[in-house]
């Protein structure tokens, strides 16, 4: 067997198995290698009977003393039970589904046991554990890997199919350089891929642990930085001189914040630059991003240079060109809008427009990739609530201008250090002040006991002219999930409030019915809003001041801060109303965070704490390479290193183009795919 021969190859993978490994990623014997276990088993020694502890895994040896086994053979759910000993006493073992392996067990006759240990009537029990008749090649001791379970292949089978790769270990080569092995005391990378499967100890799974991260780790850090370094050496960008803003903030009826001159600062020196901006605004609703990529877009404009937004929805695209045409319009600039919603004869008009320069600020939703979307003088690309958007996207939108400068903004805050991992290959600045005059939205937490008085006061609101949303977890009623959906709400509401106008939205509805229930409650013709998650990111309602989430035990700390930044967006005090169904020491936290705080990073970094970064680092979306065995948050010590060899390694060589780092050249267009420009 070899590294990059099939995984039909080893026995038991039959071409059903083979598929269902396939379309999870594992088509090689080197792919199944580095299927990495998600925790270990300690089967090192067995444990007497008489020493057993409810509510812990233990490996017992015990002989079978009787079998029951009454049911019916042919009905499936008939449990077996069996009565085990020791030399220090006796336990059940019970499988509810005995129909199968009730003819493998023989009275008398000595097995192991693994599994998790239970008291059922002041009796021990162990309820499907892991079995093997004493002495059986299959009776496994030692550290045994557990597998992340994939559907139609069992944990246990997947482990059994690693034990056919032991002999592949020795031709796991070393591919770092020797200086950076020795460097970070990194193990042999045999050594690494035999402790992780299959350890004798403790140590050894650390030892090979940290060699595996680190090479991930420096795959990932390497390849980010070569993007930014790519995009740098992309040839000049188009060079803007962004003084000319000045008469634009002399006009705005507001002074700008620090936050705001910080990141205006910032970007005024990368468009001057003849290297492309690609830089990342982030900042928390409401905190002024689209001001300060309104002075991009006005010196752009007046240095002869075409600007586009992409926005991830019709509604807010619509919204953005009602701003940015009622703020450019008086400086004499051309806002044009192009979302898929439009009519032929209109988009011809806007394309048309748009490649003679007519038009010389471009709002519009995925439309504006379009092939047939082409500019005159493109200058700016900016994206608007980034993490709706891919890597990919952004790129094929920079591609229709000669090296563009490229602006990111998210409302998303994320702590600097994982920012910069997240969008490693962007310049990065935060703003983290708020408009003067702007209040915080005040949030009070409660259970049941107290939803009649909080719409009790969204009454009071609605009496005095304001708007309100309710936010439910789900769309309709589950069996399996405890929390009340939205379309429950909305009857109940609905006949509660029966002299306000109420109505529904949510994902499943078609684009266009969503996008005219929220221009009508932006309009004022609908009081109440009852949603799920789709107003997460919505159109400015300065008139909504309450914000009531139910079963907000359901959300995580960032989602609840995206709701919450629904409201708050007017002159008056506005209210978060959490409806809070659990008793989980998590939720009540969350809660009290939510409560505690309106600072957007401070939170990020709360849910970083509580539910680690599978929330902002969960998806391809993002842009961030998949990782196998790496934790960007617990492995923290470890991404410092990686990190400081990778930036050596392209200082070093800029485009990997050395012999000893041509392994390492291959790990990472590999990691990257189609996002990376390498040419092997």
């Amino acid at each position: 067997m070899e590294l990059k021969d099939k995984i039909s190859v080893l026995r038991g993978v039959g071409p059903k198995k083979a598929e269902i490994l396939q379309k999870n990623g594992i088509r090689t014997l080197e792919d199944l290698l580095c299927f990495f276990p998600r925790k270990y088993e300690d089967r090192r020694r067995e444990t007497r009977i008489d020493q057993l502890q409810p509510g812990q895994d233990y490996l017992i040896q015990a002989k079978v003393l009787s079998r029951k086994y009454s049911g019916n053979p042919y009905k499936k759910n008939t449990p077996l039970n069996l009565l085990v000993a020791d030399d220090s006493g006796t336990m059940e073992v019970v499988f509810f589904n005995g129909r199968y392996i009730a003819n493998l067990f023989s009275v008398n006759k000595e097995y192991s046991f693994y599994g998790r240990v239970t008291e059922n009537f002041g009796r021990l029990q162990m309820v499907h554990p892991e079995f093997h008749p004493l002495g059986d090649p299959g009776d496994i001791r030692g550290i045994l890997p557990v597998y992340p379970q994939i559907n139609g292949i069992s944990a246990n089978e997947i482990r059994k199919l690693q034990l056919q790769l032991k002999e592949l270990y020795p031709s796991v080569r070393e591919w770092l350089p020797r200086e950076i092995v020795e460097q970070n005391r990194l193990a042999d990378p045999a050594y690494a891929i035999k402790n992780v499967h299959f350890p004798d100890d403790g140590r050894q799974v650390l030892e090979g642990k940290f060699r595996l991260i680190f090479e991930e780790l420096l795959t990932l850090e390497t390849g980010l930085l070569f993007i930014k370094n790519d995009r740098r050496r992309d040839g000049k960008g188009a060079v803007i001189d962004g003084r000319c803003s000045d008469r634009f903030i002399q006009g705005l009826p507001f002074e700008l914040t620090e936050g705001q001159k910080s990141a205006w600062e910032a970007i005024k020196s990368d468009l001057a630059s003849e290297r492309a901006m690609n830089r990342l605004v982030q900042g928390d609703v409401g905190s002024g991003k689209t001001a300060v990529a309104e002075l991009a877009m006005f010196a752009a404009a007046e240095n002869g240079f075409q600007s586009v937004m992409m926005a991830p929805t019709e509604l807010l695209a619509k919204q953005h060109l009602q701003s940015l045409s009622s703020d450019f319009s008086p400086y004499g600039i051309r806002v044009g809008l192009l979302c898929s919603s439009m009519k032929k004869s209109e988009r011809n008009q806007v394309l048309t427009q748009l490649q003679s320069g007519e038009i010389q600020v471009l709002v519009g939703t995925h439309a504006v990739i379009s092939p047939d979307v082409q500019f005159k003088n493109l200058g700016l690309v900016i994206t608007d609530e980034q993490h709706r958007f891919g890597v990919s996207q952004r790129s094929l939108l920079t591609q229709k201008g000669e090296n563009p400068n490229v602006l990111v903004m998210t409302a998303t805050p994320i702590p600097r250090t994982l920012a910069v991992i997240l969008y490693g290959d962007l310049d990065i600045s935060q703003i983290r002040t708020m408009p003067a005059g702007r209040q915080p939205v005040r949030t009070v937490q409660t259970d049941e006991s107290g939803r009649r008085k909080v719409y009790r006061f969204v009454r009071e609101q609605m009496e005095q002219g304001r708007q309100a949303y309710v936010v439910a977890p789900l769309i309709e009623e589950s069996d399996k999930i405890e929390a009340k959906s939205a379309e429950r709400l909305h009857r109940e509401l609905k006949e509660l409030f029966a002299d306000f106008r109420v109505a529904l939205v949510h994902g499943e509805m078609k684009q266009d019915e969503k996008d005219a229930i929220m221009k009508d409650f932006a309009a004022g013709s609908i009081d109440l809003l009852i949603s799920t998650v789709v107003i997460e990111v919505g159109i400015n309602v300065p008139n909504a001041s309450v914000m009531v989430i139910e079963n907000s035990e359901r959300f995580g700390l960032a989602q609840l801060h995206q709701l919450r930044g629904r409201v708050g967006r007017g002159e008056a005090l506005s209210y978060c109303f959490l409806i809070c169904q659990s008793d989980s020491e998590t939720a009540k936290e969350r809660n009290r965070i939510m409560c505690r705080s309106s600072d957007g990073f401070e939170i990020a970094e709360a849910d970083l704490r509580l539910r680690g970064p599978g929330e902002i680092f969960g998806t391809r979306q993002h842009g961030l390479p998949e990782l196998h065995l790496s934790d960007l948050i617990r492995h923290g010590d470890v991404l410092e290193k990686a990190k400081e060899a990778a930036k050596k390694i392209i200082e070093e060589d800029p485009t990997l183009s050395k012999e000893k780092y041509q392994k390492l050249k291959e790990r990472v267009k590999k990691m990257f795919g189609e996002e990376i420009k390498l040419e092997l």
